[in-house]
């Protein structure tokens, strides 16, 4: 797990949403962190303008029953390299 990562998203709990930062763990579930469907959404919002990009739903739906803090990082790691990956390099053209 990227601890910069985690680390930033505890943050975004601890100071954005009054986490209390006792509970906020990697195993830790969106939902037994006190966030309600709402909330969630809006911490969904919070780490994508942090880091900003844009997760796809489909990777990141805080709705699913037991999702936790480590795997919001793995998604986002993943987001991230995909994002940083450089765009493939167009062919060159033999010009003389």
């Amino acid at each position: 797990m990227n601890k910069e990562l985690y680390d930033t998203i505890s943050g975004i709990l601890i100071t954005q949403f009054h986490v209390d930062p006792a509970v906020v763990r990697p195993d830790a579930t969106l939902e037994t962190l006190g966030l309600d469907s709402l909330t969630l959404m809006e911490f969904v919002f919070s780490v994508e303008d942090r880091f900003n990009l844009r997760i796809p739903e489909d990777e990141l739906a805080p709705r699913q029953a037991g999702f936790t803090l480590e795997r919001v990082v793995q998604v986002l790691d993943a987001e991230l390299l995909a994002t940083s990956s450089p765009a493939p390099a167009a062919s060159a053209t033999g010009t003389s």
